[in-house]
């Protein structure tokens, strides 16, 4: 686990002063392990630190926090005072964070704790900070250390139709995840998108390829097949981690041709799959979605879909 501290500054641009409740410490059986953490704010909350009686009283005393601003610790007994069925106990951190204060917070590792910084946790901090040592969740000398989570997969959505939609819920509370969402104008999105993805509405998407990293991974399914022609020639063009495209063996087809005349190599074309997901599951779009999340999960990223076609009306 990791601080996940973009999420924690797009909640707070979002809904003004947020609680995040940590997990700081376990003993025994317990729902969620260190570093699970919630966000909290007054009318709603995202993430888990597992769920059932413990998460819900835990959210309304951060809710009934926000106004006085402080933070805290509490320890909870999850048998005898909770009546949940783990046994053990779990230390929760609350903080309530401002604009201010989470803009302040470090990029690489987060300390607090009560007092001076000791002298163990200065120099984990130089070694993690200076030198690039990673660092778990753990307590050193009464302090909280959490490194701050960075993406693992980049990952670009293009189209926001209904299986945009679907990928982009599914897969935006992953860990790890950094989400660029691109359609042709800001009404093709929802009026809510999910926190923490970058929303480019472009005139012209496939202007935006060569603004992606080439370690990016992506996903082409928009209401044009031109576009998403477009978009695959330029990726070929650009370099990309990995690239599924939604679509019938017959769209497949008709694009690997077109592509080949335009110049790309039957091996370049080869690295784009289609269709995407797992097509076992269907052709719902939360199905494709899950099929999608499944791969990211499993680490298959290179082959976020099948090369398996067969004839859909996509």
């Amino acid at each position: 686990m990791a601080f996940e501290l973009e999420t924690l500054r797009h909640a707070v641009r979002q809904h003004g002063c947020v609680a995040r409740v940590v997990v700081a410490e376990t003993v025994g059986s317990t729902p969620r392990e260190p570093g699970a953490a919630m966000l909290v704010w007054q009318d709603g909350q995202s993430g888990t630190i597992g769920g059932g009686e413990l998460e819900h009283r835990a959210a309304e005393e951060a809710r009934a926090m926000l106004p006085a601003g402080q933070d805290r610790e509490c320890r909870h007994a999850l048998g005898p005072s909770l009546g949940q069925c783990c046994g053990g106990a779990v230390v929760l951190r609350t903080e309530v964070y401002d604009a201010p204060r989470a803009a302040a917070l470090p990029d690489t590792v987060i300390a607090r704790g009560p007092d001076e910084m000791p002298l163990s946790v200065r120099r984990l901090l130089a070694d993690a900070r200076g030198q690039g040592r990673p660092c778990d969740v753990q307590r050193l000398d009464g302090w909280l250390i959490e490194p701050v989570a960075r993406p693992e997969t980049r990952l670009w959505i293009w189209g926001a139709g209904h299986v945009g939609r679907a990928l982009a819920e599914v897969l935006a509370p992953l860990p790890g995840m950094a989400i660029t969402w691109v359609d042709t104008a800001p009404e093709r999105f929802p009026d809510n998108p999910p926190d923490a993805i970058t929303i480019l509405p472009a005139t012209r998407p496939e202007q935006l390829v060569h603004h992606a990293p080439t370690d990016a991974h992506h996903l082409i399914l928009t209401f044009s097949h031109a576009l998403d022609l477009e978009l695959c020639h330029r990726l070929l063009s650009h370099g990309f981690a990995s690239a599924g495209l939604i679509g019938s063996a017959t769209k497949w087809a008709r694009f690997r041709s077109r592509l080949g005349a335009l110049g790309h190599s039957s091996a370049s074309i080869s690295r784009i799959t289609c269709p995407i997901g797992d097509p076992t599951l269907g052709k719902h779009p939360q199905a494709i979605a899950i099929g999608v999340a499944a791969a990211i999960l499993s680490g298959e990223t290179a082959a976020i879909g099948r090369n398996d076609a067969k004839d859909s009306c996509a």
